[in-house]
């Protein structure tokens, strides 16, 4: 088992979470919450707070960038082959709403070849706490298998 999932299996969701913060500190920002992981399938909640707001008093927008970057992240780690490597090249992002509540990112790679290296395109989308869509991000994560 990939030691990212053996780690949110054994842990838990709270504990992966602060683990994942520790290892790239920048997600703290947004007091994260991976809720899902497996492969192929990545869910991150983040709270609504004045921490992550603009000066709308809504969710940054770079707030739904690094969630949906955890997403696609921890996703990615848990879909490739043991051994591959991976690392975000870049992000393509629509911004379709307000987000006025909590936020949810959901990493969907079900349909990507995690089997061969090259550069994957990992869907992102982010609803609010009413499943409205407010954002969505292709992220291409360039995958070397060893």
């Amino acid at each position: 088992m990939n030691q990212f999932l053996n780690m949110f299996t054994s842990a838990g969701p709270e504990a992966f979470s602060q683990m994942a913060c520790q290892v790239a500190p920048y997600f703290s920002t947004i007091n994260p919450l991976v809720s899902e992981l497996r492969p192929g399938y990545s869910s991150v909640k983040v709270p609504f707070s004045r921490e992550v707001t603009n000066h709308l008093g809504t969710v940054h927008a770079i707030a739904m960038c690094n969630a949906a970057e955890l997403a696609a992240g921890t996703m990615t780690d848990v879909s490739i082959p043991e051994g591959a490597r991976w690392i975000p090249k870049g992000m393509t992002v629509e911004y379709l709403a307000k987000a006025k509540t909590d936020v949810t990112a959901v990493a969907d790679g079900q349909t990507v070849d995690w089997l061969t290296g090259g550069d994957k395109i990992v869907p992102v989308d982010i609803h609010d706490a009413e499943g409205k869509k407010v954002f969505t991000a292709r992220i291409t994560m360039n995958v070397k298998l060893s």
